[in-house]
């Protein structure tokens, strides 16, 4: 990789994405009316939960739309927001490279933009995926380079309504933060939790076995059995960095009988679809998701390639798992066909959930957030064990009641991450349409904020008498006749 001289590449860059948005006339006027609490102190008019990708483009699509009073928050360390550098092990991302991303339309904010600043033509051109670790290196210099002020270690742990219609959110540290609106903007399991499958119940997590979400000590597999439960894309992941570390072996158990081999919503990819997908029927929105679900979509080609180079790693089909139990130091993993397999680790690589109530954030009021188990009944060969906890949101990622007119604050909570999908399609969280659905929030956020507070607007609208005219730009020619 030939790299070109870093420091003058980016500098030269930088002074174009400043004057990118000079042109855009960014940032915009500030148009939102303060509002104070009972004590008159003025409140955060929007607060972002997170501070990766999704996190970063939405405060920006904010902050385009002219809404200044913007906190964004995430509970991780500075550089360590997402899951490219902690959980997330692929080796490089699945999306092509030339996807524009979190660029919300600027050519100067892509990847592309960035990677060739750094790098020359002929590396771009050679370059197939993205390096994982290198899309976390170009979403830290997004961050700078628009001086998004994320703060760090900041956790939240609970939300509350107030009777004063604003939001308060309690962290970790004793200290609170309160709102107009909340963005959580939090990624996979932004709304739910790690699926973890009944079988390990009662097993020591982190001794035994581990979530492909966990921190796990791969060295610590040197020379032992790992059992992976999965064929999916963590799955891979994380059976490959157990084979480079040194495993014994490694067996990957699948319940289907087959390979997943076709990523079929790619078949439809286009923007007709991010478009298009909010204004389906509930039908066809659930139709077109449980189907995806139902097929699966396939490891990426590399990276099951990266599991199958290893003589020692194994591919077993039609093994759902019916028991697992602890025999001293191995675990006794029996198969409901009876088959059994013996290890030294499981990893679940089992996904994630959507369900509200899995948010012990969201604890106050989670009982009361409409999900669409609430409001559709799908017929019998289209049903979902998980679909149905997705919640059923409003087209600015709004959450809404399950009784009509009950729990008012749910309209100033948006939920911008995975547990959007069903409801609006994947607009945030997945970096194909990002930047759209960055667009959307801003708008549906920027024409809340203003219709509550139209009275005021309106008065000052009442009130403004500042001339364009002064009287000489034209003469009354009645008046010169008269004269």
């Amino acid at each position: 990789m030939t790299m070109t001289t870093k420091g003058q590449g980016l500098d030269a860059l930088n002074a174009r994405v400043r004057q990118d948005l000079d042109y855009l006339n960014y940032p915009p006027k500030n148009w939102v009316k303060p509002v104070a609490d009972i004590d008159g102190k003025t409140v955060s008019d929007v607060v972002i939960v997170g501070g990766g990708m999704c996190g970063l483009v939405a405060w920006l699509a904010l902050t385009r739309a002219g809404i200044g009073n913007i906190r964004i928050i995430d509970k991780a360390k500075k550089g360590l927001e997402g899951p490219w550098l902690t959980f997330a092990r692929m080796e490089t991302l699945r999306s092509p490279i030339n996807l524009t991303g979190p660029a919300l339309g600027m050519a100067s904010l892509t990847f592309q933009a960035w990677y060739k600043a750094q790098f020359s033509e002929a590396d771009w051109n050679a370059l197939y995926r993205i390096p994982r670790p290198m899309w976390q290196d170009y979403l830290i210099w997004y961050r700078d380079v628009l001086g998004i002020p994320v703060e760090n270690d900041m956790d939240v742990t609970s939300v509350t309504p107030r009777d004063d219609g604003l939001l308060t959110l309690e962290m970790a540290d004793g200290t609170a933060i309160i709102t107009r609106k909340l963005v959580w903007a939090t990624g996979r399991d932004g709304l739910g939790k790690e699926r973890v499958p009944d079988f390990v119940s009662g097993l020591p997590r982190g001794t035994c076995w581990a979530h492909s979400e966990d921190e796990i000590d791969f060295d610590g597999l040197k020379g032992k059995r790992v059992v992976v439960i999965g064929v999916g894309a963590s799955a891979m992941d994380n059976a490959a960095e157990a084979l480079e570390h040194g495993a014994g072996e490694v067996r990957l158990l699948a319940r289907r009988k087959t390979m997943p081999t076709i990523n079929k919503l790619m078949g439809i990819g286009s923007y007709g679809v991010t478009a298009g997908f909010p204004k389906l029927d509930p039908e066809w929105r659930w139709r077109l998701m449980s189907y995806g679900e139902r097929q699966q979509t396939p490891a990426p080609h590399g990276s099951t390639l990266r599991v199958s180079r290893h003589d020692n790693a194994f591919f077993h089909f039609n093994c759902p798992i019916a028991s697992v139990e602890r025999d001293g130091s191995d675990l006794i993993i029996t198969t409901t066909s009876g088959r059994i397999f013996r290890c030294d680790f499981l990893i679940t690589a089992t996904g994630f959930l959507v369900d509200p109530l899995a948010r012990t954030e969201f604890s106050a009021f989670a009982d009361r957030i409409a999900c669409w188990d609430d409001r559709y009944t799908p017929p019998k060969d289209e049903e979902s064990d998980g679909l149905g906890r997705f919640p059923w949101l409003g087209e600015d990622f709004t959450l809404t009641p399950k009784s009509e007119g009950d729990a008012p604050y749910l309209a100033d909570i948006h939920c911008f991450n995975y547990g959007s999908a069903l409801s609006l399609g994947k607009v945030s969280g997945d970096i194909p349409a990002i930047s759209e659905g960055a667009v959307w929030l801003a708008k549906g956020v920027a024409a809340s904020l203003f219709a509550r507070d139209i009275d005021q607007y309106w008065q000052e609208l009442q009130v403004y008498e500042k001339p364009e005219l002064d009287g000489s730009e034209w003469r009354d020619a009645d008046a010169v006749e008269q004269a």
